[in-house]
């Protein structure tokens, strides 16, 4: 019978119950954090019988028998195994490998009898002491299993061939109760938190005392599944804190929050991740659309110019030797004009590239979360990418062309008739004039598709928490950067250290003269706000173009001396505003943490004294044309400037605080 032929080490001894409480060697390892053993060895002992006395267990599959089934070789078998020839008594197999028994005082002792009330009372015993033999002789005869296997191969000839298992890969789970030989896992258990290959896994199946635990697929990071504090399985989400909890962490640190099963939770997740995917992919759609009407309203700029060009030159041809001068001013008004719209343009479409790039890193990101089979690291992938996610909207907006430049013919033409006597003042006075008007001149026009009417009809914020719902996450662009400045703590923090240069490279980008640098981000459609620690007199903090000069000496390239730039001072004893050039000194006291607030859509630039409450220093009202970048001038030795991150606590109070209205609302001071 095959009962007493066939052997299979491994199966046959991981498939009795003895080996499955064995697992408690598996776990024990140096930095483990697991309860495995226990938990597995608790199921076990759920699983064993309370009183070998009174019950019986199959030789084979280690079940209780109902009655008993004697095979050939005189063990008891269930019904089951004693109709499957591909099994072997492992009892039998055992008795092959037993030594010769021990004589005492001369005499051979008795073997006792198969079914005495003597061997079933001492059967745990007797299993041990096998089970002790067994390792002391592999120990003795490593090559003993070998040459085991190579007989059973021999006496199984002609039976059918087993099929031989795919060697372990990288990817693959492991047996954790496969010490010696390790197997591929079957199934991992989420109430033990073990792996387990076909044969261990058998009393997860047959045995009731186990229907209650949860099998899934084979996990290899099982640990990452067992709360740190409680070793529960994470079972649930807390909704509140965004992160995998245990039954125990429901009733400790995370009492009375809204909480639900993970699958659950990845469900209503995944419903807002595919919503907002949705919303990213019509949001980068309209951007590409902005950006190629962008390119398109940059050929309408080049052809409208190349119109009014041709007016002027057949204007001046009639009046070349008296009109030269004037031709030339004419003309440069004109190109500067060209030259504006074409900046506009280029930064508008600068802003919405890097804001398509951002959106289509995050939405790579999100796809990736997405394709997370794994619940809970799809929860806690989630949870840091929330933290750690940047603001993703992007209003849709509609690129325009007010193109209105055949007003230039008309003065053009008129003023030929009109002033011949004093071509050279008339012409430049009235093209001056018709380029201020807004309703003359070319540019591009931009109008969000969506109308924000909530953010048009909201007042302005008061409170610094107000303030911190538009919190834009800043840093320092280190291209922009003069050699005098260093940047340190990830670029958000940068100190003037005249007469020391750093060795940064040659860029278009950087300024070359003034000791100024911008930020990376920008700032276009919408609100926005960001605060700065600044240190030293002579700090200079404001907003301005992309399009400002960087190797110009001339004040233009200040973020003080043009009109597209503004800014405050801080000159040691009191701020300043400036504008075009020009200062506005301002009646307020120190304060060494600013706020910068941005609605743009409004044209209001404000900036504030933080403190406990938020005190107005100077606010600019105009029509911004191009995206705004932070912009800041350490125009001292030992100036500093440090971006302060969304939320960071206050500063410690100098003092002399600020005398302000209670409640954190914002008190207004002169500008």
């Amino acid at each position: 019978m095959l009962f007493s032929v066939i052997q299979e080490p491994p199966a046959a001894k991981v498939a009795e119950p003895v080996l499955f409480g064995q697992h408690k060697r598996v776990e024990v390892k140096p930095g483990g954090h697991r309860r495995t053993g226990d938990m597995a060895a608790t199921a076990a002992e759920e699983a064993a019988p309370t009183s070998k006395q009174q019950q019986k267990l199959c030789s084979v599959c280690s079940g209780v028998l109902s009655g008993d089934q004697p095979a050939a070789c005189g063990h008891s078998v269930c019904v089951s195994c004693l109709g499957d020839t591909s099994k072997g008594c492992p009892e039998s197999l055992k008795s092959l490998d037993k030594p010769e028994p021990a004589k005492q005082n001369g005499t051979e002792a008795e073997a006792p009898a198969i079914n005495s009330k003597e061997e079933q009372n001492q059967d745990s015993k007797t299993t041990e002491e096998i089970k002790i033999q067994e390792d002391l002789k592999e120990s003795e005869d490593p090559k003993k299993p070998e040459e085991d296997k190579k007989e059973a191969e021999l006496q199984t000839n002609g039976a059918e061939e087993e099929v031989k298992e795919e060697p372990l890969g990288p990817d693959d789970v492991v047996c954790d109760s496969c010490i010696e030989s390790p197997c591929r896992a079957l199934k991992s258990c989420l109430t033990c938190l073990v792996s387990y290959c076909e044969a261990h896994l058998r009393p997860h199946l047959e045995n009731p005392k186990f229907q209650n635990h949860r099998l899934v697929e084979p996990l290899r990071d099982i640990e990452r599944r067992t709360c740190e504090s409680h070793k529960w399985p994470l079972e649930l989400f807390c909704c509140a804190d965004d992160c995998c909890i245990c039954q125990d962490c429901v009733t400790e640190d995370h009492k009375g929050h809204n909480t639900m099963p993970v699958v659950e939770a990845r469900r209503r997740i995944e419903r807002e991740l595919k919503d907002k995917q949705t919303e990213m992919v019509k949001t980068v759609t309209s951007a590409e659309n902005a950006i190629n009407k962008l390119q398109l309203n940059t050929v309408s700029i080049e052809h409208s110019v190349t119109e009014v060009r041709a007016v002027i030159e057949s204007q001046f041809e009639e009046l070349q030797a008296v009109v030269e001068r004037a031709k030339r001013e004419v003309a440069e008004i004109l190109a500067g004009e060209e030259k504006q719209a074409l900046k506009q343009a280029e930064g508008i479409r600068v802003h919405l590239e890097q804001r398509c790039t951002e959106l289509k890193k995050t939405q790579a990101q999100v796809e990736k979360l997405s394709k997370n089979k794994n619940d809970v690291d799809f929860l806690q992938e989630y949870s840091q990418w929330k933290k750690e996610a940047t603001d993703t909207s992007l209003p849709g907006v509609y690129i325009g062309l007010m193109d209105r430049l055949n007003s230039f013919s008309h003065v053009i033409v008129k003023s030929t008739e009109e002033l011949c006597a004093m071509l050279v003042s008339s012409y430049i006075d009235k093209v001056k004039e018709t380029c201020k008007n807004d309703k003359m001149g070319i540019k591009t026009t931009v109008q969000a598709i969506v109308a924000a009417k909530q953010n048009i009809t909201l007042p302005n914020p008061e409170t610094r928490t107000d303030f911190l719902k538009y919190a834009a996450q800043v840093t320092f662009d280190g291209d922009t950067a003069h050699k005098f400045l260093r940047l340190t703590e990830e670029n958000r923090k940068v100190t003037n250290t005249t007469p020391w240069q750093h060795p940064y490279p040659d860029v278009p980008e950087r300024f070359e003269n003034w000791r100024q640098l911008l930020a990376t981000e920008s700032f276009y459609m919408g609100r926005h706000y960001f605060e700065v620690d600044i240190s030293g007199e002579g700090t200079h903090i404001g907003v301005t173009y992309k399009s400002i000069d960087r190797k110009g000496s001339e004040s233009n390239s200040c973020i003080t001396g043009n009109n597209f730039s503004w800014c405050i001072q801080w000159n040691g004893r009191t701020f300043s505003a400036w504008h075009s050039d020009v200062e506005t000194p301002l009646n307020v006291e120190k304060f060494t943490r600013i706020g910068v607030y941005v609605n743009y859509t409004q044209g209001f630039l404000a900036f504030y004294g933080v403190s406990d409450t938020m005190t107005l220093i100077h606010e600019y009202k105009a029509e911004f044309l191009e995206p705004l970048y932070p912009a800041f001038w350490l125009s001292k030795k030992e100036n500093i400037v440090a971006l302060v991150a969304p939320g960071e606590p206050l500063p410690l109070k100098s003092p002399s605080p600020p005398t302000s209205p209670a409640n954190g609302i914002v008190s207004k001071t002169a500008a």
